[in-house]
């Protein structure tokens, strides 16, 4: 019981009360050091650092857990211990269509799946927000405004980067990503980045939109601290190599941010 498990299980068993010491349990007649490595490195390492709050480490570790797709278990775990660090049932179930965007419908209907197993059995009810009105106009306007917003007026640029090609895939990532799914309020501004941070960092290959989206997460306030620590935490659900290819690409997206950013 070193400092750094002290201070990892202290952290550990204020997120999971009731699960932390069953993943303990689960881990000791196989591999009990690799219980001592979640503790001692995942939660008295990295959880436990300044610079990023529960609810937003929680945040971008359920957007990594859906993306990659295969950690079912953790990312109940994860869904479980987001609302105990305050997350709302919507702004979890938010995350997940965020999240779609970025790894799939696949990715995003199978975490639906888990989340409901985890409400049922916490008792939470859903509320879902009030949809957007199908209105094709509507869908662009809201997709340029949600684009403008984080992007500096980049809806051009989308659909002249894809026009010699595929000018269909520019609607698409308006209308749908940004007017559909983007430009819903139920998770503010800051969320939805550190979201599509977590993401595509965890994918570990969208180098090009995760730059972009560092650009972004600057453009509606996140610090530099909150990207690199967003980052850093994907060590512990995505590995090291695409922590350290997502702190790559975050070192030219934030020194171009710093010479024209008005992040803050």
């Amino acid at each position: 019981m070193n400092e750094r498990y002290q201070r990892g299980w202290a952290a550990l068993s204020a997120l999971a009360p009731d699960k932390a010491q069953a993943v303990q349990d689960a881990l000791a007649d196989i591999a009990p050091d690799m219980g001592r490595f979640v503790v001692e490195f995942g939660y008295g390492d990295i959880f436990t650092r300044p610079g990023l709050a529960p609810e937003l480490r929680q945040t971008a570790t359920i957007a990594a857990l859906t993306a990659l797709g295969n950690a079912a278990p953790q990312l109940a775990f994860h869904i479980e211990a987001g609302l105990t660090a305050g997350l709302t049932p919507e702004a979890i179930v938010e995350i997940i269509y965020i999240t779609t965007v970025f790894a799939g419908f696949p990715a995003g209907l199978n975490a639906l799946a888990c989340a409901r197993q985890v409400f049922a059995a916490k008792a939470v009810t859903v509320t879902p927000p009030a949809a957007h009105a199908p209105d094709e106009t509507d869908r662009r306007r809201r997709g340029l405004a949600a684009l403008d917003a984080s992007s500096r007026q980049a809806g051009q640029h989308v659909l002249d980067a894809l026009a010699d090609i595929a000018p269909d895939m520019a609607d698409f990532i308006l209308d749908f990503s940004y007017g559909d799914v983007i430009s819903r309020n139920v998770l503010p501004p800051a969320h939805k980045e550190i979201a599509m941070i977590a993401a595509a960092a965890a994918r570990g290959t969208m180098a090009p939109q995760l730059a972009v989206h560092i650009k972004a997460a600057r453009q509606v306030g996140v610090s530099r601290e909150q990207i690199v620590e967003t980052l850093v935490q994907m060590a512990a659900y995505a590995g090291f190599p695409a922590a350290l290819n997502a702190l790559a690409t975050a070192r030219t997206a934030l020194g171009e941010d710093a010479s024209g950013g008005r992040g803050a």
